[in-house]
């Protein structure tokens, strides 16, 4: 395990320290979460409290008083959680949070998303210090974002403690950028899984058997891939056009067969499709039912995961919460680019229920890396968001 050096900033080694802690799926370890933002909320002074939604999914929340509690809070979005490693492909123990000579900091949560906590805890830190700020302000830590936010925020948003807090307006992850700009994420791309059952005539492998399932299996999976195919040609088309902006389709899982010899009754495949706000679901969907129709009798579908929100947050600059954090860009001669997040995160239950919520997280000049093997974040551009976040959070909690 690394040793921080002397001179290494305080908000760095709190950093590497949370990254040490492996809350890695399947078997988070909460508690050392909960043992770690408990001595961060002490250390600040910010009084603390931890819901239990479920069995081993704790929600952890600091709060800042405002100079007017009954004004609607700020919540700022975190989520403890990260995503499983292949170790073997790293170039360092990804739970070392080892810092390199030019100060790269690889961990697995390095950019998605324990930074952003961090973040969150020192910006806030610096700024009880000289002043305060109108709104109160509600750091929140999230369970399960890895694998759905189901027992963490979708869970949260309908229990007593959350109507309590009164939120207005809620700041949560976004992505890295490569270049000098900062990516800014106000909607999301609705997350379907969708089953598809081919059932058709078995038999011996040593006959031309007819109406197979392989056969529907075959032409069913070739139209979602065509799908596909078109939706990558008009991203690659339009330069001005990201990733959020198409839909996305995906076959992630395969499942039938007995044996070799024996032509299957069965097949199903899986597909992970991300739709465009843009797009029409209830065509999408219709559009599916008719590939089904055309494929022939003993193909149907179902749905593992189906979310049909599609609400966006606000970026005209009537809009006083849009107008507050991007004034802070504007006064740090900051470049920010808007975009629809491709994936999906714990920001989509809140605008499902109208919640005006933004994706950021303050890192540009750095490869996208999320779940990615040697995910890491330079020192300089953690320290960098730090500052900027002493900037937009008084902007946004000071919004009258």
């Amino acid at each position: 395990m690394a040793t921080p050096n002397e001179c290494e900033d305080p908000a760095v080694t709190n950093f590497r320290r949370y990254l040490r802690i492996k809350t890695v799926h399947p078997n988070p370890d909460y508690d050392g979460a909960m043992e770690f933002l408990k001595e961060m909320a002490e250390d600040v002074g910010l009084p603390y409290q931890i819901i239990e939604l479920s069995a081993n999914h704790p929600v952890f929340i600091m709060t800042l008083e405002g100079e007017d509690p009954s004004l609607p809070s700020i919540m700022l979005n975190s989520h403890t959680d990260v995503v499983p490693v292949f170790a073997d492909k790293w170039c360092v123990d990804p739970f070392s949070a080892e810092k390199k000579e030019n100060g790269d900091i690889y961990a697995r949560g390095s950019q998605d998303m324990k930074c952003v906590g961090i973040q969150y805890i020192e910006a806030i830190r610096r700024l009880m210090a000289k002043e305060k700020m109108l709104r109160t302000i509600h750091l929140t830590f999230m369970p399960d974002e890895e694998i759905g936010g189901v027992l963490g925020m979708k869970a949260f948003v309908e229990h007593e403690e959350f109507k309590k807090m009164n939120i207005g307006f809620a700041l949560d992850e976004g992505l890295a950028n490569p270049t000098e700009y900062f990516t800014v994420f106000y909607g999301e791309r609705s997350p379907w899984w969708l089953k598809i059952y081919c059932t058709g005539n078995p038999g011996h492998g040593s006959r031309f058997i007819e109406n197979t399932a392989a056969e529907k299996y075959a032409k069913i999976i070739n139209k979602f891939l065509a799908y596909r195919e078109e939706q990558e040609k008009r991203l690659n088309a339009d330069k001005n056009m990201t990733l959020g902006d198409v839909t996305t389709v995906n076959l992630t899982m395969v499942e039938g067969g007995v044996q070799p010899n024996v032509v299957p009754s069965d097949l199903s495949v899986c597909f992970d499709i991300r739709i465009t706000p843009t797009a029409n679901l209830v065509e999408f969907e219709e559009m599916i039912k008719q590939w089904c129709q055309e494929v022939g009798e003993g193909v149907t579908y179902e749905f593992l995961q189906k979310y049909t929100d599609q609400t966006l947050t606000s970026t005209d600059l009537s809009d006083p919460w849009w107008k507050a954090f991007s004034s802070t860009f504007d006064k740090l001669q900051l470049k920010t680019k808007l975009e629809i997040f491709p994936a999906a995160t714990d920001s989509r239950y809140l605008r499902e229920l109208g919640y005006p919520a933004l994706g950021f997280s303050p890192m540009n000049f750095t490869p996208i890396l999320l779940h990615d093997h040697n995910e890491f974040l330079n020192e300089k551009i953690f320290l960098e968001g730090i500052k900027i976040y002493c900037e937009l959070i008084p902007n946004i909690a000071n919004v009258k």
